[in-house]
């Protein structure tokens, strides 16, 4: 009789969890993250995340470090593992702006998609792709850079600390030939246009 009380405690409990909505991957908004300079990311929406610069063929990418706690609080903008999709028209220039509210090191670089795997990001694939000294990684500020992509193929924005981009720290950037616009795709959405 007992363990027809317990099973069945179990399985009202399972039953219950199951039938609550689970959060998208990308976002997990409940867990605090100790420690943020809130103030540094204040009011930056998804709007914010890519915007066209008055300047000819050149986009404005903001990238905030630890945006969610989503993966551990290694992501960029709340996405990470690549989920988050910037396609940039070959011969733009790309200004960047990197924030890391958090006291943990970020850093942000352009690599080669595939780099990601590896530990160490090294050099960034373009010049000037990147924050000073990527592997070091950069606490409770913002940086600034910018570079032109003149080549096309698939790259990624990765967090340059040893061992972020391997574990997920790291967004699509692909460069291409045949694009006229800017794009930037979140998770399962459709790409929208920069504005």
């Amino acid at each position: 009789m007992t363990s027809r009380l317990l099973l069945a405690s179990i399985l009202a409990s399972t039953l219950s969890l199951a039938q609550q909505p689970a959060a998208p991957a990308e976002h997990a908004h409940a867990v605090e993250i100790p420690g943020l300079k809130k103030e540094l990311f204040a009011g930056i929406t998804e709007a914010d995340f890519l915007k066209l610069s008055d300047k000819p063929k050149t986009v404005k990418i903001t990238l905030v470090a630890t945006f969610s706690a989503a993966n551990y609080g290694m992501n960029f903008n709340g996405y990470s593992h690549g989920r988050a999709v910037f396609t940039i028209p070959k011969d733009w220039t790309i200004e960047v702006t990197f924030i890391n509210p958090s006291p943990i090191p970020h850093s942000a670089v352009v690599v080669e998609k595939d780099t990601t795997k590896k530990l160490q990001m090294g050099e960034a694939y373009f010049d000037g792709a990147g924050v000073p000294k990527p592997e070091v990684g950069l606490s409770l500020t913002k940086a600034e850079f910018s570079f032109v992509a003149d080549e096309s193929g698939e790259f990624a924005l990765a967090c340059g600390f040893p061992a972020h981009a391997i574990n997920g720290h790291w967004l699509a950037l692909n460069i291409s030939d045949t694009v006229k616009a800017p794009t930037l795709q979140l998770g399962d959405n459709p790409a929208v246009e920069a504005k």
